[in-house]
């Protein structure tokens, strides 16, 4: 059985952080946008420290594992 847990959390994480899609942390105009689909790089650097940290988190301190089959 293979652990599915790392891929599925990386996934979802990667779709919700995506900078500009569902929110812009900064944002050109203010500190928080929704939905823009803009994009700066400042916000990629927050949006990738944010990511890592969450990941850290759900493998490494939860230890989410998924196994199918």
């Amino acid at each position: 059985m293979s652990d599915w847990g790392a891929v599925f959390v990386s996934v979802m994480l990667f779709i919700l952080l995506m900078p500009g899609l569902l929110i812009q942390i900064p944002g050109r105009g203010r500190f928080i946008e929704f939905t823009n689909f803009q994009t700066s790089g400042v916000s990629i650097l927050v949006h990738s420290l944010i990511y890592f940290t969450l990941i850290c988190i759900f493998l490494l301190a939860i230890g989410v594992h998924m196994y199918i089959g």
